[in-house]
């Protein structure tokens, strides 16, 4: 048993509540602007704001049960669906089950969710309709590939603030469950490479053959997600697929190794052996799996990253891999060589977001990166010297921090800014409940965009109140993410007093020349003026990046 803590903003709480209540009347005292017909079943949503619906946990894909297992998803039985629900209107007004977690690697355990978990919230403007032909954010939620759950980023204040989008959040396989990999999977009938990313694109399809029904338009669709659902969009972005979206936003992409399969044999192994099913051949092994409890995939799971004295292997982990036909090359590398879908694009990172360290800046590198050379390890004693520092634990904490999350800006940045355009930002604002004063850690913003969020263990979440400063700041956020949604361009809807955010290379300069958002609350605690500001890309940090970009094949990423 777990704690789920969801302290929603007054508004909505009192609407989830309200609409518990009435979660049996189905019938026609409902208002036409809280249903929605896919044409295959309607769907009743909680009426969150007067001019918000959320519609929560609408299937789009089969549940990956048995076994389906550790396979690619098939697309949603729509007859089906449609048989349960009968001639009644299926109430989707509660979050779903969310998706089978993973260790946060803080000493926890994860296992709670269920793998019946392939559902969307889609959030809509009261009364859209089939024809409206609204934008549409989707966004992939965070978490490493082994954690999160998309209850905890709710999107209802973002349409109560601009009610012409749609959005919609997806919930995806993680951990075993989602990217058990091995060589084996080259052959489908044993399983599928990347079956979370699968489900991403399934829902992906989903959403292009159904969000109209919402209100909106599925030919201009904008992907976005923090960590590792930013590099989730990355994938999308160099996957060999077909393109299903036509923007995409990237916030701190997280570029841990997208390994080859073969460097998840030992822990899979490993995993095998701790579920009880090292016997056999790997079909046999696989088999055993596809029978076993999700109790006992979760504690195999969780296995390297509690105990990590049991488990010697360099790849601890169960992520994303090259599977050589949809994805076919680390990412960084396929946008650096080009192939990569030619949209908008805005990316960016926190000022001072980091990995873990260890004793020495080259023993970090190599732990993060087992890829590395020792050579390439050591370069980077030269690339980040001490004397640029303010201290050991900065050179190191900058190091790490720019091969395994920031440099994604200045590499995406560059490679989007002419093809056809980029703008890149640095986040700046604390969370204000972590107690780190002019420190920006890692998803910093999730706190300022969504309510006052941290997450905890086992998709748990708690909210905090907000000040109308930090209130005001989180509505110029959402205003230039949401502008960029809807025309392509973060200054089109841009609130008054927020600046001209302009784009990453400036026009006619050479590629020195580099400008970026800073995006901050106004220091003086003003919710009438923007503490954001325009500052040039510090040419250190762009020769540093550099040098990280040239070891993408090494690093795997």
């Amino acid at each position: 048993m777990f704690l789920r803590v969801f302290n929603f903003p007054l508004a909505i709480a009192a609407s989830l509540a309200l609409s518990q209540r009435l979660s049996c009347v189905l019938s026609a005292s409902i208002q036409a602007g809280d249903v929605v017909d896919t044409g295959y079943a309607q769907y009743r949503g909680n009426r969150s704001f007067e001019n918000t619906v959320a519609y929560l946990g609408i299937p789009y894909a089969e549940p990956p049960l048995g076994d389906r297992r550790f396979r690619a998803p098939l697309p949603l039985n729509k007859t089906r669906i449609a048989q349960e629900a009968g001639s009644q209107i299926v109430d989707a007004m509660q979050y779903p089950d969310f998706c089978i977690q993973g260790s946060t690697g803080d000493n926890d355990a994860g296992g709670a969710g269920s793998e019946d978990c392939l559902k969307l919230n889609v959030y809509a403007p009261f009364s859209a309709k089939s024809g409206d032909n609204l934008p549409v954010l989707v966004y992939f939620h965070g978490g490493g590939f082994v954690y999160g759950n998309p209850a905890n980023w709710p999107f209802d204040s973002w349409i109560h603030q601009s009610p012409n989008i749609v959005i919609a959040s997806v919930y995806y396989r993680l951990d075993s469950f989602g990217f058990l990999n091995i060589p084996e999977f080259s052959d489908t009938d044993s399983g599928d490479f990347n079956a979370g990313f699968l489900d991403q694109t399934e829902s992906l399809r989903w959403i292009r053959a159904h969000i109209s029904a919402f209100g909106g338009n599925a030919e201009k669709v904008t992907i976005n997600g923090q960590s590792a659902g930013a590099a989730s969009v990355e994938l999308h972005l160099v996957a060999n697929q077909d393109r299903l979206f036509s923007g995409a936003i990237a916030q701190s992409v997280g570029r841990s190794p997208v390994e080859t399969p073969e460097n998840q044999v030992p822990v899979f192994n490993f995993y095998a052996e701790t579920a009880g099913c090292s016997q056999g051949s790997v079909t046999e092994k696989l088999a055993c799996l596809r029978n076993a409890s999700i109790g006992a995939l979760a504690r195999a799971q969780d296995a390297p990253r509690i105990q990590p004295s049991a488990f010697t292997g360099a790849y601890p982990t169960f992520n994303p891999v090259v599977d050589g036909k949809i994805i076919t090359d680390y990412p960084s590398v396929s946008i650096q060589n080009g192939n990569f879908a030619k949209v908008p694009l805005i990316v960016g990172a926190t000022s001072n977001e980091t990995g873990t360290l260890e004793q020495t800046l080259p023993e970090t590198m190599k732990t993060a990166f087992p890829g590395l050379t020792v050579e390439s390890a050591d370069e980077f004693l030269e690339i980040y010297p001490l004397n640029e520092f303010s201290s050991q634990l900065q050179r190191n904490q900058t190091a790490i921090g720019e091969s395994m999350l920031r440099c994604a800006r200045e590499i995406m940045g560059g490679a989007f800014a002419n093809t056809p355009k980029s703008w890149t930002y640095r986040y700046n604002q604390p969370n204000p409940t972590q107690g780190m004063p002019g420190f920006t850690a890692h998803a910093a913003e999730n706190w300022m965009m969504f309510n006052g969020i941290n997450t905890g263990f086992n998709g748990s979440g708690t909210f905090t109140p907000m000040t109308p400063v930090e209130t005001a700041f989180a509505e110029e956020l959402i205003a230039y993410w949401l502008s960029f949604v809807r025309s392509g361009n973060p200054n089109t809807f841009k609130l008054d007093r927020a600046p001209t955010w302009t784009e990453y290379l400036i026009a006619g300069s050479t590629n020195e020349l580099k400008q970026r958002i800073v995006l901050q609350q106004d220091p003086d605690n003003s919710i009438n003026v923007s503490g954001s500001f325009i500052e040039m890309e510090p040419k250190e940090e762009s020769a540093r990046c550099k040098f990280v970009a040239s070891k993408a094949e090494e690093e795997q990423n």
